[in-house]
């Protein structure tokens, strides 16, 4: 078997396996947060920050909930990062965005965070400090959900079917998912543009 036809098969296996109750979750939280007035805080880092920018202009676009991505303020961030320490970045852009319990935070992580290796400590500290302020957590992390999926609400783990692509299947089906939710019918209130183009 080919490297190309491999990796389509593993797409495939992954996208049978997604838990939908996980997803159904989500869609719910995401519904009282827009209909409470909430906003939606999206955190990542490398390719899930690039994820994280994209999924804000969705969220707040086509479901009309208010949304924002930390790393997309690179002044803040790099002021952050130079005065306090990258460990903090995210937590106390919660803090200082007042985050409260009509609020969520959506983490996009490979790992999903490690207190106890260390790894994506800004991860974890942003959502401890977002489940002090009583605000859901909701993730789609990869590898066993880490600590994002140890302290959310809400935490779609994407299935390890081949563990040298771990990294990019995660990364994929964070795309694949937010863009289900965003066109769920139950959450969408403007539709894409070329759909209603002939």
């Amino acid at each position: 078997m080919s490297y190309v036809t491999d990796y389509l098969k593993d797409v495939a296996t992954i996208a049978g396996q997604l838990d939908c109750a996980v997803i159904e979750r989500m869609i719910e939280i995401l519904r009282h947060v827009r209909d409470g007035g909430g906003r939606l805080f999206i955190i990542g880092v490398g390719g899930s920050a690039g994820n994280a920018s994209h999924a804000v202009n969705d969220f707040r676009k086509l479901v009309g909930i208010e949304s924002y991505a930390p790393t997309d303020n690179v002044s803040e961030l790099t002021a952050r990062t130079n005065d306090e320490g990258w460990h903090t970045v995210f937590a106390e852009w919660l803090k200082t965005s007042r985050v409260g319990p009509k609020d969520a935070v959506l983490v996009f992580s490979v790992g999903g965070g490690s207190r106890e290796t260390n790894i994506s400590a800004n991860l974890v500290q942003a959502i401890d400090t977002a489940k002090a302020a009583g605000a859901k957590v909701l993730g789609i992390v990869g590898r066993d959900g880490g600590y994002a999926r140890k302290a959310g609400d809400a935490v779609l783990v994407i299935p390890v079917v081949q563990p040298a692509r771990v990294t990019p299947y995660t990364e994929a089906f964070q795309a694949v998912v937010w863009h289900l939710l965003v066109c769920d019918p139950r959450l969408m209130v403007v539709g894409n543009k070329w759909e209603s183009t002939r």
